[in-house]
């Protein structure tokens, strides 16, 4: 989904670099897998396309963060139930 991204932390010899990949449009998402001794993270449509790819050999990660945007589910919401309350009896 549009907003979310994930960081790549790596080690560079004397120092760390932090790269960035973020799903730059509506309906994109990002994906992450760890194949073979290289960790992936691509920038992917709905029908599956992969748009961008980084690639880093996974000896050299130091950490991936993945960073989802909250989400706004209308039934994730406390008190929606999609049916209206009732008040309880008097007893």
């Amino acid at each position: 989904m549009k907003g979310d991204r994930v960081e790549i932390v790596v080690d560079a010899g004397d120092t760390t670099r932090t790269y960035e990949v973020v799903a730059s449009r509506a309906g994109r998402r990002v994906e992450t897998a760890v194949r073979r001794g290289v960790v992936e993270v691509s920038e992917v449509t709905r029908n599956g396309t992969v748009v961008r790819t980084a690639r880093f050999m996974a000896t050299r990660v130091l950490a991936l963060v993945e960073q989802p945007i909250p989400r706004e589910d209308g039934s994730e919401k406390s008190g929606q139930t999609g049916r209206p309350l009732r008040e309880d009896p008097e007893t």
